[in-house]
């Protein structure tokens, strides 16, 4: 239990430095700053996997299904990169929230900041959740398998130009609950509007980001649960994983038409862990194939984009 209270403690303290200050003062997300806050997420998560050694090795973490040290880092990188890879089609839904929405790029940190402290607490649930399942039902596994499979198909075939938030049911439901007004107030989520209390769009741009994020997490939370169902390495995973979702969004959303064939990465992803959790009871797959494929479907992924975009240059 201490573990567990260090490391939320631990994420409490990262989000109150980016909030209080180093992003104190609301300013413009440049490519650079994007960049470097991206490498120093990508460095604390791959650093963390030191942590995770020492944990296992030490026996200071429950471990229910008897992972060496060595496994449970192996376990713990194959989550963090499904989690990462996994990100990129969030950010290109996030793109596009912002634009529908009309949020200057001042205030984009801030919804972010906010969305990405609900999706903390919405995915530990489901981890949670998710674990109790896979532990009491062996069965479940090969439901999630096969929601897998099918999410890749749907991925295949979709084309997310089409997705306009403003034509959702969760904008539907808001408008609702809720006033809207189409102006912006600054950095305020509400607004008094002739006595009335209404949501800005900022308001409504966040809550479309989170729930879209919870819809995204139901493909990600299976995903790492087809790597392991070690409860903290899977929360670990994700939320570091998660953490770096904001800087990699400033970084990668102005670049999303040079990557557009990533999706396809994704789908072979997918496609991957559901079958892995099809086959999980018969066949026992090697940590490195995992991280192999992973590694090779996005690096291929990313490879293909920019030599068909220098081609169409």
């Amino acid at each position: 239990m201490f573990v567990w209270i260090a490391f939320i403690a631990l994420i409490l303290v990262f989000l109150a430095l980016d909030l209080g200050v180093f992003h104190k003062d609301e300013h413009v997300i440049k490519t650079k700053e994007a960049a470097i806050w991206t490498a120093i997420w990508v460095t604390v998560a791959l650093a963390f996997s030191g942590v995770i050694y020492w944990l296992f090795d030490a026996n200071y973490i429950a471990n229910p299904t008897n992972l060496t040290p060595n496994k449970a880092v192996i376990k713990y990188i194959t989550g963090y990169l499904i989690e990462l890879s996994l990100s990129v089609d969030n950010v290109f839904v996030i793109a596009v929230i912002f634009s529908s929405f009309s949020i200057p790029p001042l205030y984009q940190h801030r919804v972010l900041f906010w969305g990405i402290l609900g999706a903390i607490v919405f995915r530990a649930f489901m981890i949670v959740f998710g674990v109790a399942l896979i532990t009491r039902f062996d069965w479940i596994i090969y439901v999630f398998g096969v929601f897998l499979l099918y999410t890749a198909f749907k991925m295949l075939k979709s084309d997310n130009e089409d997705f306009d938030p403003r034509n959702s049911f969760i904008f539907k439901q808001i408008k609702k609950i809720f006033p809207i007004s189409t102006k912006m107030n600054g950095h305020d989520f509400f607004i008094k509007k002739m006595g009335v209390r209404a949501a800005t769009p900022l308001f409504v741009a966040l809550v479309v980001i989170e729930l879209t994020d919870i819809l995204f997490a139901l493909d990600s939370i299976p995903a790492i649960l087809a790597i392991t169902t070690n409860p903290f390495i899977v929360f670990s995973s994700n939320i570091l994983a998660i953490l770096g979702l904001r800087s990699m969004y400033f970084l990668i959303s102005r670049m999303l038409q040079k990557f557009r064939y990533i999706n396809f990465s994704l789908v072979v992803i997918l496609a991957f862990v559901g079958i892995k959790m099809l086959l999980s009871h018969h066949v026992e797959f090697p940590e490195w194939l995992s991280l192999s494929v992973i590694a090779i479907a996005l690096i291929g992924g990313v490879a293909a984009s920019m030599m068909l975009s220098e081609k169409e240059a």
